[in-house]
């Protein structure tokens, strides 16, 4: 089979959508750090929409891989291109699928291999806008304060190499220092990253290396960078060895890296740019002069839910999200989590029906052409839970209100820190902080040993609670909040998650 390439494009089928546009015209305007799938079809999806609309040939994808060759040695063949498959369910719940060439991205570098490559393309004269989708851990901060780890070993070989940065923070920094030392103009630094106030934190933490640079340096990306925050929403599945044969058999060509996703998309942006923007309302994305709403929104009702959906499912053996949502006594709970304990705490969204957007969501985990991976969502948990759930925690607290479902939640991750499901199948800790999670679960056990089989679980709770990186200074010594959680680890031990789930009402 011949490859996806720019000289066999007119061999793709009519209903194939691809670049309309003169790819040899474009410039890299823009650079993205941490090339993955959510990027190749989100932001690079939304930008071929404003090329082929706004004929502005300044906004091509420099793409950049923070670790792995594999996205680069993928795409490299197919000069960039490949295709972004969109998968929903009809009326009669048949699978369907529209496919889309992708154009915008011109290459993608790899970071390890030559990161002076990469600041020099972050300090090229075309490049406005960097962007990031590097996880909740790519910002080397502490979750619980935002702070920057400056322990973190990224952060300590950037501050002692900045000719040969590995990590994000070593990268923009030794980036627009060499911008500023060639006096070239400012640029955007735009996080599409799932954390609250995106924008400012990567600001904050942006200013706070850079002070440890260079004091001017951090003046001039204080006073001309801007730190724009942004709301995305799309979901992404890993791309499978059966999603790639499904899509070749469609194209009739090989295209070794194409990615999946739902039709929903959602971009929720500050029109806040040092330099330009491409024209992306066009795309579907939303200029506003403040996203924290729609952030808080999205962090809670879609994140938070998805969160809780997959531990609770991948404990249950449910390994997939549709299949965890249609068990009923999830699904039941996952509206309940969402009606009665986190829409309360949302700020005010004129115009937004929040009933219609709880059943989309829903509707949108229900959508079995996806089977997206709950082991997938469950990675991570200590950098995600403090904006997905705990914040929301917080608040509840504050107004004395119930956290009954929300401790189901937290309890669930907890309990998958254990490492097997209810099956006994094992599974790994994908953690950045997993070898201090497993000494907490250890000190917790001793703990729970110590206090006796009454107050077992509370003393457990406490321990794991306390842990600042995830929990704050806080939530482990507030006796509600544990008291509620281990009430649920217990039952989820003895009983199981689908028992559990049938004491939620």
């Amino acid at each position: 089979m011949a490859r996806l390439h720019p000289d066999t494009l007119a061999a793709l089928p009519p209903e194939v959508a691809r670049p309309a546009y003169d790819r040899t015209a474009l410039q890299a305007g823009i650079v993205h750090l941490g090339v993955g799938a959510f990027q190749r079809a989100h932001l690079a999806a939304v930008n071929e929409a404003a090329l082929h609309a706004s004929g502005d040939r300044r906004w091509g994808i420099a793409g950049v891989s923070l670790r792995s060759p594999e996205t680069r040695d993928a795409l490299a063949p197919q000069s960039g291109l490949y295709t972004l498959a969109l998968r929903d369910v009809d009326e009669a719940g048949t699978p369907r699928t529209s496919l889309q060439v992708i154009g915008c991205l011109l290459g993608v570098q790899v970071a390890p291999e030559d990161p002076a490559a990469v600041l020099a393309r972050i300090a090229h004269p075309a490049t406005r806008i960097v962007s990031l989708t590097v996880t909740e851990k790519g910002y080397c901060h502490d979750p619980a304060t935002g702070a920057l780890r400056t322990d973190h070993p990224d952060v300590q070989h950037d501050l002692m190499r900045p000719d040969a940065p590995r990590g994000t923070l070593g990268l923009l920094v030794s980036g627009l220092r060499l911008r500023h030392a060639r006096g070239l103009p400012p640029v955007t630094l735009l996080s599409l990253d799932n954390l609250p106030s995106n924008g400012h934190l990567l600001r904050g933490l942006v200013l706070a290396f850079a002070e440890r640079v260079d004091a001017a340096l951090a003046r001039w990306i204080a006073d001309h960078c801007t730190f724009p925050c942004s709301m995305v929403d799309r979901i992404v599945p890993r791309t499978t060895d059966a999603d790639r044969a499904q899509v070749n058999a469609a194209l009739g060509l090989e295209d070794a890296w194409p990615v999946v996703g739902e039709r929903f998309l959602e971009w929720v942006v500050e029109d806040d740019f040092a330099a330009g923007r491409p024209a992306w309302d066009v795309g579907g994305a939303r200029f506003v002069a403040d996203a924290h709403p729609f952030e808080t929104l999205k962090l809670r009702m879609v994140n938070g839910a998805h969160s809780a959906l997959a531990y609770l499912g991948a404990m249950a053996g449910l390994d997939t999200v549709d299949r965890a949502v249609a068990t009923p006594a999830l699904h039941r709970y996952l509206d309940r989590l969402m009606h009665e304990e986190i829409a309360p705490t949302l700020p005010a969204l004129p115009g937004l029906d929040l009933d219609a957007y709880r059943r989309r969501l829903l509707d949108r985990f229900a959508n079995p052409a996806l089977a997206h991976r709950t082991a997938q969502i469950a990675m991570d948990g200590s950098q995600k839970l403090p904006q997905r759930l705990l914040s929301t925690v917080r608040d509840r607290l504050a107004a004395g209100a119930s956290i009954d479902r929300l401790a189901l939640a937290v309890a669930a991750w907890l309990h998958y820190l254990r490492g097997a499901d209810e099956l006994g199948r094992g599974y790994e800790i994908q953690d950045p902080l997993a070898d201090a999670l497993a000494e907490q679960r250890a000190a917790a056990e001793r703990a729970a040993a110590a206090a006796g089989p009454v107050q077992a679980d509370e003393a457990r709770v406490a321990v794991l609670a306390g842990f600042a990186a995830v929990f704050g200074n806080d939530l482990g010594h507030d006796a509600r909040f544990v008291c509620t959680v281990a009430a649920h680890l217990r039952t989820l031990r003895e009983l199981g998650v689908q028992k559990t789930l049938a004491t939620q009402g």
